[in-house]
C-alpha cells in the first residue's frame, strides 16, 4: 500500500485554509494536526477541516509524533523562524512563499535541513501546476522554435488601507513579495539561471512597493520582462515567444486551466490543463512523492532554485529601495 502522508499545518490564516482545502483533493494525504498561537484558533480550524489534533502552540505541533511534514502558513516575516522550529524538531517542511524575507534567512533554513537530512521545499504551488508542465513540454519540443523572450505580469487593485498586511512593511508587504515572485519564479523555471536583473518601482507612503517592473537576462541569452502591482488590475498572463511562435498561459497564469500555442505557419490551438481541487494539491503531491522516495529536495523546486530566487529578490529590493526589518 502507498504510504499516507500525515500533514501538520502551522498557522490558521487564509493560506492555511487554502492548503487544507487542497489536501482534501490530494491522494494518500491527510491533515493530521494544526497548530495555532491560541487553543481556540486551533480547535476551530481543526473542526472546520476535520483534523484529529489541535495544538495551541507551534512548539506542540512540531513535537507531535503523528505528523510527517509541516506546512508553514504564517505571515512572511515568520517563515524562517517557524521552518527552523519544525526542522529542529526533526520534521520535514513545506514553507509557503516567499520562502523567507531575504537570502540570508533562506540560507540558514537550507543549511539546517541539509545538516539534519530533512526534506525542505518552497511552497511555490505554481511550479507544480499542470499548465506549467505543458508549457515546458511545448518549449522542449521545439514547436515554437528557439525561445527568445518571456513576458509576464501579475496585478490587482488591493486595499489602500495602510494597516493591511499588503501595505505593512513589518509584515513583508508590497507587490514584489506577494505578486512579483510568481512571474519571477516561473521565468526562472522556463528560461533558467539569471545573469543580471534591472528593476524600477513606484513606492507607497508606507514604504512598500506598489508597482514593480523588472527585466532579467538569462544564461541562455533570453530575456524575461515582468511586472507586478497592488494598484492595477493587470491581464496577469504569461507569454513565451520563440522564432516560430509563442505559447500563452491565460489570465491568472499562475493557475491557468488552459494554454494556447500560436505558430507563424499554422493555426493556433488551445490545450486544456485542468488541476486538482483548488490547485494546492499538486505541490502536496510532489512533497509526498519526495518523502516516500527519501528525497531531501524536489528536482522541480530545488534548494538552489529557491536560494537563487531569494538572491534575485534581494537585488531587486536594493535597486528599488525596499527594506524590511529582517534586513537589519
Amino acid at each position: 500500500m502507498t504510504r499516507v502522508i500525515r500533514w501538520g499545518i502551522l498557522g490558521t490564516g487564509r493560506i492555511a485554509r487554502d492548503f487544507a482545502n487542497g489536501l482534501r483533493a490530494t491522494p494518500d494525504a491527510v491533515l493530521a494536526a494544526v497548530g495555532s498561537r491560541s487553543a481556540d484558533g486551533a480547535a476551530s480550524f481543526a473542526h472546520a477541516f476535520e483534523a484529529p489534533l489541535a495544538f495551541g502552540s507551534y512548539e506542540e505541533l512540531v513535537a507531535c509524533p503523528e505528523i510527517d511534514i509541516v506546512y508553514i502558513a504564517t505571515p512572511h516575516p515568520m517563515h524562517a523562524a517557524n521552518a527552523i522550529l519544525a526542522l529542529r524538531a526533526g520534521k520535514a517542511v513545506l514553507c509557503e512563499k516567499p520562502f523567507a524575507m531575504n537570502r540570508r534567512e533562506a540560507g540558514e533554513m537550507v543549511a539546517l535541513a541539509r545538516a539534519k537530512k530533512l526534506f525542505l521545499m518552497e511552497a511555490m504551488w505554481t511550479r507544480f501546476m499542470p499548465a506549467l508542465a505543458e508549457v515546458q513540454r511545448v518549449i522542449a519540443s521545439g514547436e515554437i522554435g528557439a525561445v527568445t523572450q518571456l513576458h509576464a505580469d501579475f496585478g490587482f487593485s488591493a486595499t489602500p488601507d495602510p494597516a493591511h498586511r499588503v501595505n505593512d512593511p513589518t509584515l513583508g508587504g508590497g507587490a514584489l513579495l506577494d505578486l512579483g515572485i510568481y512571474p519571477l519564479s516561473i521565468a526562472c523555471a522556463l528560461l533558467g539561471r539569471v545573469e543580471t536583473v534591472q528593476a524600477q518601482a513606484i513606492m507607497g507612503e508606507t514604504g512598500v512597493d506598489l508597482t514593480t517592473a523588472f527585466t532579467m537576462r538569462h544564461a541562455g541569452g533570453t530575456l524575461s520582462v515582468c511586472s507586478c502591482s497592488l494598484r492595477a488590475r493587470a491581464p496577469s498572463e504569461l507569454v513565451v515567444s520563440g522564432t516560430r511562435g509563442s505559447v500563452r498561459m491565460h489570465r491568472m497564469f499562475h493557475m491557468a486551466e488552459r494554454i494556447t500555442v500560436d505558430l507563424l505557419d499554422g493555426p493556433s490551438r488551445t490545450i486544456d490543463t485542468p488541476w486538482l481541487g483548488n490547485g494546492y494539491a499538486h505541490e502536496a503531491i510532489e512533497a509526498g512523492r519526495c518523502l516516500r522516495e527519501g528525497l531531501l529536495e524536489s528536482p522541480a523546486m530545488t534548494h538552489d532554485d529557491t536560494l537563487a530566487i531569494m538572491g534575485l529578490l534581494d537585488t531587486i529590493r536594493r535597486q528599488i529601495g525596499l527594506r524590511y526589518p529582517a534586513d537589519a
